[in-house]
C-alpha cells in the first residue's frame, strides 16, 4: 500500500491535534502508565482500564504481547510494568533489579484466572479428566479420545475413535509455564519435563498466544488445549471437568474461588508477593479447582525516574482491587477475596518515588 506523505503528514498532525485538544479538555491533568505482556490477563487489563477511564484521569496503555516480550520491555525501560503469568526467574530479577536502579522489582498478582482444559469434540458434552490423563495428551502418548484411560473416566459416554489434536502455545508463555508445572507437581511420573515458558512435550499443534490457541481448537475437531477460561467461553469451547484427587470439578466462578480462598505466598511477611504454586497445585480441596493462573504485574519497588509513575501505578492498582472487581466474573476472571486483596494493597502502598528508600 502506498501512502502519500502529503497526507500522512496531515493524518500525524491531525492526530496530534486530537491529543492536544483532549488534554487542554481534561485541564491536561491526564496521567498515563504503560504495561506490557501477559495475554491472559488482557481482558481483564482492558475491563481496568475502562474502570479507570471511568472514574479517573489515568489512562493504562496495556499491550497484550505475551509474558516472556513483556517481561522484555520492563527490563529494558519501555514500560512502567510487566504483564507476567509466572515469577522472574534469577537473571530476569538481576536485570530487573538494573532497571530499577539498584532496587527490587516486586510482583503483584493482581488477576487471578482459572486455565481452562478446552477441547472440541463432537457429542461430548461433560468430558472428565485427570492430570495423568491430561500429561499423556499433551505429550504424546495418549492419541485417540476412546483410549481406555479417557473411557475409565467416563463411563457411559460414547468417546470417539478420533484422533486428539493437543495444542500448545507456540510463543513463549507464562500460561505455558503454569500448566507444565501443574502436571509436573500433580502428574510426576507422566510429565518428566522442567516447567518453562516454552513448552516441553512431545507432538502436537503449536499457535500463538491465547488468542491463537482458543481459536485453532475452535476450527479444530478432536483438538485440546489449555487457555485461559475467558477464551475458551469467548470460542464457545468444552470445558474438562478436571479430578484433582478428591473427584471431578466443574469450572466455574465458585471453584475457583474455593481455591483462589487457599493462596500461600512464598516469602510470609514480604512485599513481593510470588504465590506459592506448587501448593496450590497440589491441592486437593473438595470442590475446588485449583489450576489456576494467578498473573502478576512486576512494578520496580522504587528507582523510577519520575516519581509520577510510582504514585500512578499505585492510584491505578487500588482501582483495580476495589470497583474494578466488579464485572470480572463475567469475562472470565475470579473476584479477588478480602484477605488476598488486604495483602496486594499493602505491597501497593509502599511503592516509593525514585527518591525513595530501598525496599525489600
Amino acid at each position: 500500500m502506498k501512502i502519500n506523505r502529503n497526507g500522512a503528514l496531515a493524518a500525524v498532525s491531525t492526530i496530534a491535534m486530537v491529543a492536544l485538544v483532549s488534554a487542554c479538555s481534561s485541564g491536561g491533568d491526564t496521567k498515563t502508565i504503560s504495561g506490557e505482556g501477559s495475554t491472559a490477563q488482557q481482558k481483564a487489563m482492558e475491563h481496568f482500564s475502562d474502570v479507570l477511564t471511568d472514574n479517573g484521569d489515568i489512562v493504562m496503555d496495556y499491550t497484550g504481547s505475551g509474558s516472556g516480550d513483556g517481561i522484555k520491555k520492563f527490563i529494558a525501560g519501555d514500560v512502567d510494568f510487566a504483564g507476567s503469568d509466572s515469577a522472574l526467574k534469577p537473571q530476569e530479577a538481576a536485570s530487573a533489579k538494573e532497571r530499577c536502579n539498584g532496587n527490587d522489582a516486586w510482583h503483584i498478582p493482581l488477576v487471578a484466572g482459572p486455565v481452562a482444559v478446552a477441547y472440541n469434540v463432537e457429542g461430548v458434552d461433560n468430558l472428565k479428566l485427570n492430570p495423568t490423563v491430561l500429561a499423556g495428551i499433551f505429550d504424546s502418548k495418549i492419541t485417540k479420545w476412546n483410549d481406555p484411560a479417557i473411557a475409565a473416566l467416563n463411563p457411559g459416554v460414547a468417546l470417539p475413535a478420533e484422533n486428539i489434536v493437543p495444542v500448545h502455545r507456540s510463543d513463549s508463555s507464562g500460561t505455558t509455564d503454569n500448566f507444565q508445572q501443574f502436571l509436573q507437581a500433580s502428574a510426576p511420573q507422566a510429565w518428566p519435563y522442567e516447567h518453562s515458558k516454552e513448552f516441553q512435550g512431545k507432538g502436537g499443534s503449536a499457535a500463538a498466544k491465547s488468542t491463537g490457541v482458543g481459536d485453532t481448537v475452535k476450527k479444530t475437531p478432536g483438538s485440546i488445549t489449555y487457555v485461559e477460561w475467558g477464551f475458551a467461553t469467548e470460542n464457545n469451547l468444552g470445558v474438562a471437568q478436571v479430578d484433582f484427587g478428591a473427584g471431578p470439578v466443574a469450572l466455574n466462578a465458585g471453584s475457583a474461588g474455593k481455591a483462589l480462598d487457599s493462596v500461600k505466598f512464598k516469602t510470609p511477611g514480604s512485599k513481593d508477593l510470588v504465590v506459592d504454586t506448587d501448593a496450590l497445585f497440589a491441592s486437593k480441596t473438595a470442590g475446588a479447582y485449583p489450576l489456576m493462573l494467578t498473573t502478576y504485574e512486576i512494578v520496580c519497588s522504587t528507582g523510577y525516574a519520575d516519581d509520577s509513575i510510582s504514585s500512578t501505578l499505585k492510584e491505578a492498582f487500588t482501582t483495580a482491587l476495589n470497583s474494578g472487581q466488579d464485572g470480572l466474573a463475567e469475562i472470565g476472571y475470579v473476584p479477588l477475596p478480602a484477605a488476598y486483596k488486604a495483602t496486594l494493597q499493602g505491597t501497593i502502598d509502599s511503592l516509593t518515588g525514585s527518591a525513595g528508600g530501598q525496599n525489600s
